[in-house]
């Protein structure tokens, strides 16, 4: 049996004038999060947690920041493009643990929401994902709501 581990880790800044997304899962908040995609935090820690797992190099390489062709691009999109590729054929996730660190807005009440987002997105059963949110107890940019953090790790296996 083949089986890879990958760890993902992202950063966002939160930023007025845009909206939040989590897996893919707009949230109710006034603040969004800044970057060149939609800046799904959550997606991007994923993606390259299963590039790493896969050895197929990470986000950064697939979809440059300074490419135009990603300006405000839909990480579920981006996401999705990762799974069909042919450096995941022979590959199918075994479970993904995510932990999403913010203050504000609280995680916990758009989990099931975000599960059923990523199993069809990971062409998963909800049960292969764990989703944690997390506070720093008002510690450091996340505790100042500045941003959100997230980390990510898969167990990846190759289909027999």
């Amino acid at each position: 049996m083949d089986i890879r581990v990958g760890i993902g880790y992202d950063v966002h800044k939160l930023a007025e004038n845009r909206k939040l997304f989590l897996c893919g899962v707009e949230f109710d908040f006034p603040l969004g999060l800044l970057g060149h995609s939609d800046a799904d935090v959550a997606l991007h820690a994923i993606i390259d947690a299963i590039l790493g797992a896969v050895n197929a190099g990470d986000i950064g390489q697939w979809f440059p920041d300074n490419d135009p062709a990603y300006k405000d691009a839909d990480s579920r999109k981006l996401l999705q493009r990762v799974m069909n590729s042919p450096a995941l054929q022979n590959w199918e996730l075994v479970n993904l643990d995510l932990i999403i660190v913010t203050q504000a807005p609280k995680i916990l009440p758009m989990v099931p929401a975000m599960k059923n987002s990523l199993s069809q997105l990971l062409n998963c059963t909800t049960d292969r994902i764990s989703i944690k949110g997390k506070t720093t107890e008002k510690l450091g940019f996340t505790g100042r709501g500045e941003g959100i953090e997230t980390q990510a790790v898969v167990l990846m296996q190759k289909k027999s």
